[in-house]
């Protein structure tokens, strides 16, 4: 690991301005900054330790016909939340299977979402649920935030404050994990919505996550697992390594989404 300063702001305009320093990070829950440094892959000159500011970003709350959450909210509080449980059960359960239980002891919803890591649990649920991710400058809709591998639209000087997620009429989440890392090898997250039924998959994507849009279509006369039975998504842009190809993922997505409904209809 290289030498760098450490910083505990007490407010979100302290964190900006130490970010003007363009090769400082912000270190929330540090799962994946922390390991990349140790491995000398990340060098950044400072660390940002939003640690300081759980008191203003941190804690779940019920808003504007849904949940607004956090940005320094941990995982495991997500999943322990009775607000989550009540207004969007599959978002709970979700956070529940994110990583192992040191992960969501100290992961938190910012850092995940502000990461954007293509196998992450929380990118399927902002795009399927139609999220809109709050900074201090403005607010992004899940559908212009994700950009692309480990890419966001978050501007130099933009720090996640919370995520709102609305409340969809159902709601399912079902994972292949990766046995070692527990993180999504494919991800589905199914949501029956206001505007019609999104299906987001995480894990599987060589781009990031992704919508499937022959699924909604199919889903917009029958949200079951019968609508889409027999539709298949081709290989094509999606992900391979030592612990699935291509095909294999593919295959994985039409598996995962039919449980997802299955759990969204239970």
């Amino acid at each position: 690991m290289y030498a760098f300063d450490y910083h505990r702001p007490t407010s979100v305009d302290d964190a900006v301005k130490l970010l003007a320093d363009g090769e400082a990070k912000i270190l929330a829950g540090g799962h994946t900054l922390l390991p990349t440094m140790k491995q000398r892959l990340a060098s950044p000159s400072a660390l940002i330790d939003l640690s300081g500011l759980s008191d203003q970003l941190s804690g779940v709350k019920e808003e504007v016909g849904g949940v607004t959450i956090g940005a320094m909210t941990r995982h495991g509080e997500v999943a322990e939340s009775e607000i989550v449980k009540r207004v969007i059960p599959a978002l709970a359960g979700m956070a529940g299977v994110v990583g192992d239980p040191a992960v969501r002891a100290r992961g938190t919803i910012g850092g995940s979402v502000a990461n954007n890591d293509p196998a992450a649990d929380y990118p399927a649920a902002c795009l399927a649920l139609g999220a809109t991710i709050r900074t201090n400058k403005r607010e992004i809709k899940a559908a212009d935030y994700f950009t692309g591998l480990f890419e966001t639209a978050l501007h130099d000087g933009e720090i996640i404050t919370a995520i709102h997620f609305p409340k969809p009429e159902k709601a399912g989440y079902e994972k292949f994990r990766n046995p070692a890392s527990r993180y999504a090898m494919v991800g589905v997250f199914v949501a029956k919505t206001a505007e019609g039924p999104r299906v987001a998959v995480t894990g599987a994507g060589a781009n990031g996550v992704f919508r499937v849009t022959a699924f909604e279509q199919a889903l917009a006369s029958q949200f079951t697992a019968d609508a889409i039975k027999g539709l298949k998504v081709p290989p094509d842009g999606l992900s391979s390594d030592i612990h699935a190809d291509a095909a294999y993922r593919a295959h994985l997505i039409g598996v995962m989404a039919r449980r997802a409904l299955s759990a969204a209809n239970a």
